[in-house]
């Protein structure tokens, strides 16, 4: 009979975790994508560490960067969407994730790789560190070492596992390379290698003696710190800090799924990796409890169950049986010593030299190098669509998808709208607040992140940027929504998702969403008409500059060569996550702040860039401007990628526009096109008068802006020249008000 998973529609997949299993998938779908599979990535961590070199990391041996995938580059590979959150829960019975940050997600088929976390800590563990979650794990360790005093340090490593005895070396390698005078014992908490035999735990016991490492065996601790560590047997040891790499646990939230678990809360599955209760439920890694399969919980196992995984999915959706997945009795475990030496266990075996630290070396760099070669832009195909799409208004979204989405939100109208979503009609209403002018704009782009939801903040945070320069305060908003075809099902959770995260920003400036539009395209776009109120004697137009005024810009430039390089697979996740923060902060404080302090003039810096929106106020307001590009800031990744030779594809439009403003000057390559990017969702620039610009830049900086004072305006006709431009100014004055 076939499995009801099986669709010609096409199914939704969830891949919960960044683990090894999913890696693998990811790698999988790159190389062959599967064109009626949906993928989206829920991911705590965006640039997980590969746990096989955790150890090297920790001892100095590897650079942060030769350990870690980064999750937007393998997601864009596989054409897979990104959602960096945490998964909190599960609802089984309606197929939703719960996550920390975002609305529901729903899926046809799910997958956990979500690991594990640390066991629970002994009484007193207040210097106890616990080494899971690994990705943070070294820089929780840097932190806690800097605390200690200077002298000689007494460490212990918690936990007898390979993982334990491998760190134990590390840690003892990390201290001697810099300096500091330690004692390292390792605590195995009971049986040193409980899954080796005599032969393993030998060979461990005598490389650990060779490198003055203490072993305490004999019993768990049952207290650890203030600076001692407690074992059952009464024995006492001193310690300053304690690692604790003992055994794994499972995430507590798993208990309320309603799947079924193994005694120890761990997702039970079958040997095909799928859950026990719930046939379109699968986990891997150390989360799942492979019943006919059981194995400790190590990363080896996990790396190897991404191709079946996969495999299986593909099975599932051509209607077929999945295969089950059989792992090997033994494998290979390669400890590593941090001196050029590894310690090779098999079953009952153990051997010890350098070649097994070649061989260890080998096996880790060529797993972490097969993410590096993959393709630049996503092979997926497209979902398959009818031969031709009604157009004009055959072309809207379906109406029970449109009415289940807005139905979802449930947002009350503001005191303004009169008549809004509550009680929809052919058009919106608003009362005017009295004494005060409308303002109004439009701005609309199609998305750039498979994160809907953000994407859905950010659209409706960019369009509120016009509103904000002026002075105004945002009333109500109108979306205007593009969708690709697709399973109704589909275009009502990505309709739902981003206008939640429109409205969450929205009802947070004071903006009601009052309706809108929507129509099939051949891909996603968000755009909002917003409108707004302003006294109309206190608007802040772009042709109030004087010359004197200091030229003030609240946020970092970037965004534009960030996510051109995140859609050709260059960016890093870590600049994406900055960019998409940076998109994030809303405009409405900010402009309060430069009122206050007296700006003459303010525009929003978005697709012309610094220099085309500088132009605009420029011609506007007669005047010319000295302009200190060292000043400007830049977001994380930028400087990086204009020096490769991104360009947002608006980079040539904007530098014609501006070049009669520049008289023949210019700047190395990078640097001017850093003043040309398209900003979205950027930052205000604004014009201060010069005795106000130090009180008005700390106060910006209260806030959380990453501000600047990056020019002076100078009477003149339209120009501007590069110079550098003396502005002393205090990061804090001291007297000033914010």
């Amino acid at each position: 009979m076939p499995d009801p998973i099986a669709s010609a529609e096409g199914r939704a997949l969830l891949l919960v975790g960044g683990g090894h299993a999913h890696l693998g998938l990811l790698r999988g779908l790159a190389m062959r994508p599967e064109p009626r599979l949906r993928v989206t990535l829920v991911a705590d961590e965006v640039e997980p560490v590969y746990s096989g070199m955790l150890p090297g990391l920790v001892a100095g041996l590897y650079a942060a960067e030769e350990c870690r995938v980064d999750l937007l580059r393998l997601a864009t590979a596989a054409g897979a969407r990104l959602v960096h959150d945490r998964a909190t829960g599960l609802q089984a019975g309606a197929r939703r994730l719960l996550c920390a940050r975002h609305p529901p997600l729903r899926y046809d088929l799910l997958s956990l790789d979500i690991g594990s976390v640390a066991r629970p800590l002994p009484p007193g563990g207040d210097r106890v560190l616990p080494v899971r979650p690994i990705g943070d794990f070294p820089a929780r360790l840097d932190a806690a070492l800097a605390r200690l005093p200077d002298g000689r340090l007494r460490l212990a490593v918690i936990g007898g596992g390979a993982a334990g005895v491998e760190l134990a070396f590390s840690l003892r390698h990390r201290l001697a390379t810099t300096g500091r005078q330690a004692e390292v014992t390792l605590v195995p908490g009971g049986t040193l290698l409980p899954r080796g035999g005599g032969l393993p735990r030998a060979v461990v016991r005598r490389a650990l003696r060779a490198r003055g490492i203490g072993l305490a065996e004999g019993g768990a601790v049952t207290q650890a710190g203030p600076g001692r560590v407690v074992l059952a047997d009464g024995r006492e040891l001193d310690c300053d800090l304690a690692l604790w790499a003992t055994g794994a646990a499972a995430p507590a939230w798993l208990r309320e799924t309603g799947l079924a678990l193994d005694p120890h809360g761990f997702v039970a599955v079958d040997a095909a990796l799928r859950s026990l209760s719930h046939p379109e439920v699968f986990a891997t890694g150390d989360v799942a409890a492979v019943l006919p399969h059981k194995r400790e919980k190590a990363g080896v196992w996990a790396v190897r169950q991404g191709r079946p995984l996969l495999a299986n999915i593909r099975r599932l959706l051509r209607g077929e049986a999945p295969r089950p997945y059989r792992p090997q009795r033994h494998a290979l475990a390669l400890i590593g010593t941090a001196d050029g030496q590894a310690i090779a266990l098999r079953g009952p075996l153990a051997l010890s030299g350098t070649w097994a630290w070649w061989l260890k070396q080998w096996i880790d760099r060529r797993w972490i190098a097969g993410f590096a070669a993959l393709p630049a832009m996503p092979a997926q195909a497209p979902m398959p669509a009818p031969a031709m799409r009604c157009a004009g208004c055959g072309g809207k979204l379906p109406a029970p998808v449109l009415s289940a989405a807005l139905r979802r939100l449930g947002a009350p109208d503001g005191p303004e709208v009169l008549v809004g979503l509550q009680a929809p009609d052919d058009a919106a209403v608003l009362r005017p607040p009295p004494g005060e002018v409308l303002l109004q704009s439009a701005d609309q782009f199609r998305a750039f992140l498979g994160d809907l939801h953000l994407f859905g903040r950010i659209a409706a945070n960019h369009a509120l940027g016009d509103i904000h320069a002026m002075g105004g305060r945002p009333l109500a908003a109108l979306a205007l929504v593009t969708l690709p075809h697709g399973p109704a099902a589909w275009q009502e959770d990505d309709l739902h998702a981003m206008l939640l995260g429109a409205q969450e920003v929205l009802r947070a400036a004071g903006a009601g969403l009052v309706g809108g539009h929507s129509a099939e395209g051949a891909e996603p776009a968000l755009g909002f008409a917003v409108t707004g109120a302003a006294d109309p004697a206190r608007l802040l137009l772009k042709r109030g500059l004087r010359p004197g005024d200091r030229l003030v810009l609240t946020k970092p430039l970037g965004t534009g060569v960030i996510l051109a390089a995140a859609m050709h697979g260059q960016a890093r996740a870590a600049w994406l996550d900055g960019a998409v923060a940076a998109m994030q902060q809303p405009g409405g404080p900010v402009v309060a702040t430069l009122a206050a302090h007296g700006a003459t003039a303010c525009t929003d810096v978005t697709g012309f860039g610094l220099l085309g929106h500088l132009g605009e106020m420029l011609r506007a307001s007669g005047c010319a401007a000295s302009l200190d590009p060292a000043t400007v800031p830049l977001l994380e990744g930028a400087r990086e990628a204009l020096a490769r030779g991104v360009r947002s594809t608006l980079h040539e439009g904007n530098a014609a526009a501006v070049a009669g403003l520049l008289g023949g000057a210019g700047l190395a390559p990078p640097a001017m096109a850093a003043l040309l990017d398209p900003q979205t969702a950027g930052g205000f620039l604004a014009g201060l008068p010069a005795a106000a610009a130090p009180a008005g830049l700390a106060a910006l900086r209260r806030l959380g802006c990453d501000a600047a004072l990056i020019g002076t305006v100078e009477p003149g006709p339209p120009l501007i020249r590069f110079a550098p431009v003396a502005m002393a100014i205090p990061e804090t004055p001291a007297g000033v008000a914010g």
